[in-house]
Formats: structure tokens, sequence, C-alpha cells
């Protein structure tokens, strides 16, 4: 595919057509929605096929309600959200003669879109509302992990967009490559931060902003007031879904020692709750590739050799080693040390290492000893112990009594920090992450005596101004 082609056309379109009115950004963003909701049941179909199980419901709800939402709140605000802002002047004095300062929010162009494979429609979509909004057309290219998806989106969207409006790329790793090479206005990856140190270096060739979403070691802190069963069953759900094949999992669990084996008991009665059974159990989600099944299952072989407990939660007897799909039980592991491989890459499944603390600034400790986290996740009813973890960490974003939820909150800005990402999204705060503001300053017309002071030749006007501004 000519994939410079397609960039060139859309940006001499949008050259063409200038900026879109309200109106036609609504309709994009209407299209999207309905794209969602006619294909529903092919986008269900794709996503099982692709991951070899997973559940109607859990796609529905992450990737097709999780997309329309954000769509929607895009569609319902963009009005206000395009006005022109206004600003102060500096001096004041020169606003009272008529001088202006403003904001426009102007759309930067075209817009490049690498997908992941894990919510592969989600992660398409839910970024289209802040760049349909700011008025961008989009180019997208998303995971050849999830190939029957892929190809899905793409006849979807050539169903009802030009490729001069959104344009859909297809392939393996050349072609992701040569994607994130491209000149874009603005480019989103969201992935792996090993991955990510390819895009930037290669976005940097044309220096494109980038929008990272990426992951990382998200934590949770159990607080010594917290609710070990609703906190176990929120860890557990939020660890389960989509098999902990998310960046925003809860990665590890600090737990004070005298909770951990509360904890470890609190989290077996809530998946033995949610999942009777794993082997056959439709809601429970298979790994999506072989390499990632090895990946997960050879951390789990990696502590339990150097001397982690393990401990894996499915019901007795039921034998994952034969199996049609990739299936990892959820599985903990206690005590883990630092040099396990666990504890030191991003896990995206469903093993859970849980380690004991005596203080929490022992776990605040920790935290802070590594890379910043995407989410961080507090369960707790003590005021002063959740400011301490909320003021003397810094992870992308915050979660207090469960886990992943502040992702769905389309008010909030959505971003990590360092390894974690760079700049955020979501809401109104997509809107101004894909759009160029545009600072527009408006002089007053009179030639009035300060601003003549200003030119030379320099003299007493200008002394006295300087005199003025240049003190304590």
């Amino acid at each position: 595919m000519d994939m410079q082609g397609i960039l060139a056309r859309q940006k001499a379109a949008h050259l063409r057509d200038g900026a879109p009115t309200a109106e036609q950004r609504i309709d994009r963003i209407d299209r999207c929605i309905g794209l969602l909701v006619d294909h529903r049941a092919q986008i269900e179909e794709a996503v099982n096929q692709d991951f070899g199980s997973r559940s109607r419901e859990a796609t529905a709800f992450t990737d097709i309600a999780g997309s329309i939402g954000p769509l929607k709140h895009a569609r319902d605000n963009l009005r206000a959200w395009m006005k022109t802002e206004k600003r102060k002047t500096t001096p004041a004095i020169l606003g009272l003669f008529g001088a202006k300062a403003e904001v426009r929010y102007q759309p930067k162009g075209v817009v490049g879109v690498i997908s992941p494979w894990n919510f592969p429609v989600n992660l398409t979509f839910a970024p289209l509302a802040g760049i349909l909004a700011a008025g961008n057309r989009a180019m997208i290219k998303p995971s050849e992990y999830t190939p029957a998806t892929s190809e899905l989106m793409k006849t979807m969207f050539g169903k009802v967009f030009s490729e001069e409006e959104i344009a859909v790329v297809t392939g393996g790793p050349d072609v992701g490559e040569a994607f994130a090479h491209l000149a874009f206005d603005h480019l989103i990856f969201t992935g792996a931060t090993s991955i990510a140190r390819h895009v930037m270096r290669a976005a940097a060739e044309n220096l494109v902003p980038l929008t990272l979403e990426l992951g990382g070691k998200s934590p949770v802190i159990l607080g010594k007031s917290a609710d070990l069963g609703v906190a176990a069953a929120r860890v557990m759900n939020g660890k389960t879904l989509n098999a902990g094949q998310i960046c925003l999992a809860p990665d590890y669990v600090l737990a004070p020692q005298e909770s951990l084996e509360g904890f470890v008991e609190a989290a077996r009665a809530s998946v033995a709750k949610m999942f009777p059974t794993i082997k056959d159990n439709p809601d429970y989600t298979s790994i999506v590739a072989q390499r990632h099944y090895e990946r997960i299952t050879g951390y789990v072989e990696d502590a339990r050799a150097k001397g982690a407990r393990i401990v894996e939660l499915k019901p007795e007897g039921e034998d994952l080693t034969q199996q049609e799909h990739r299936k990892i039980a959820p599985t903990l592991i206690l005590e883990p040390t630092d040099d396990m491989k666990v504890m030191q890459e991003e896990i995206f499944g469903p093993v859970l290492p849980v380690k004991s603390y005596r203080s929490v600034d022992e776990a605040i400790a920790y935290v802070n000893g590594r890379d910043r986290p995407l989410g961080l996740y507090y369960f707790g009813d003590d005021p002063a112990e959740r400011e301490k973890v909320l003021s003397s960490t810094t992870p992308g974003g915050v979660t207090v009594n469960d886990v992943i939820m502040h992702v769905a909150q389309e008010e909030l800005p959505f971003g990590g920090i360092g390894p974690a990402g760079m700049g955020s999204y979501h809401g109104h705060d997509g809107f101004k992450e894909f759009s160029h503001k545009k600072a527009v300053y408006t002089q007053i017309k009179k030639d009035i005596g300060p601003l003549q002071a200003l030119r030379p030749p320099y003299g007493a006007g200008i002394r006295k101004m300087l005199a003025a501004q240049v003190k304590r």
C-alpha cells in the first residue's frame, strides 16, 4: 500500500477543505458510532477468533461500549471545546486601549494512530474521539497480532469514510516501522515501552509530535485499613479482565505483612466466584499468542525456581496443560524478589506478585525506586495514609479503592509519564492534545506613547519603562 501517497492526499485535502465545521466533525464521529453499533456481532466474532477465546460480553463491554462512550462524549461537547479562548493581555493596560489576546484551537492535520492488540477496537476508536473532534484526518495502523479484527476494521472504515478522511493500513512489523517514519502532523502510539523507543526515534526524523500510551508495572498498595474482601475482588477482577492483558492491569500488590495471607484467601474466594472453571469457560480470556503464553509461563517458572511460593487460583484437578486455547489460571507469586523476571518486566497476563511491607513508607519507597507506572491503586479508609501515597508517588493516574477505572472517566486526562508514556488524551484533554493551540495577539490601533517608546531612537520613555520592570 502506498502510505506516502495516502498521507499526501490527506494533507492536500486538509489544506483544500480547511478546518471542518462542528457539523462535519459530529458527522464523522456519528459514522464511527454507527460502525460500532452495526458491526457489533462481527467485532465480537473477530476478536474471539484472534484471541482463541474471549467472551462476547467482554468485547462488547471493553471494545464496543468502551468506544461509543468516548465518541458520544466528544460529539456532545466539541462545540464548546472549539470556542476561541480569551486570555488577558500583559501588560494589562494595553487591554484597556483595545489590545486582545486569545487562543484558537486549530486542527493539526493528519494524525497517525498505531493501535495495539489487547483492545484492538477500543484503542483505535477511543483516540479517534479526540482526533475527529479536533478536526483532523487519520491514518490507522492496527496490530498484526489481531489480523481478523484489523482486516474487519479496514473494511468497516472503508464503507463510510473516504481514504482522504480515515485510512487503515494493515501489515506486519515492516509496515509498522514504515508507518512510524511518516511525516504525520501528530502520532499516537499505544503499546510496549520497548517498541515506543523505536517509534520515538522514527518520529524524531520528521519532528512529529507524539502521544505515547505505554504501561509499566502498576502497583496496588493495600493500606492497613483496606477491606480485604472488597480489595481482592476488585484487584482480581482487574487482573483477570482480558486475562490481565491490559496496560493498566494491577501488576503487583504491596500488602501489610499481617494482611498477606488474608489477601491470598480473599483472592482465592473472589476468583472461585467469578470463574468456577477456567479451562472451558468462555468468560475467561486466552493469551493472544503462543510467544506471550510462553513469556508469562516463563515468569512463573523463573519465580518458582528462585524460591517464590506459587498459588494457582483454579479448581482442584483442572488440568490446563492440555487445552485447545492458551489459557493461564490466575496465579499469585508470593514474596517475590527483585531478581525474578516477574518483578522486572510488565507482566501483561493473569499473574500477580504479592509482596509484604512493614510500613507504608516502605511501600512508597519501593514504588518510587522503580520506573514511574501508568497507574497506581490504593485501597484503604485512612485519609492521611491515602494522601501520603497520592502526594509521594508519580504515576500517570490513580484509582482509589478500585483498579483501572480512572481510564473510563472522560473528564480526566489519561496518560503516563516517562517509561509509562507522554502526553494525555480522553475528553477535553484529547481535543487539546490533537489540536494546535494557536496564540493570537491583536495590537491596539492607536500608536500611543508607550508603544512608540519601544522603537529607536531610545530615550527617557524606554528607560522609565525598564526601571519599572527590572526590579524585585
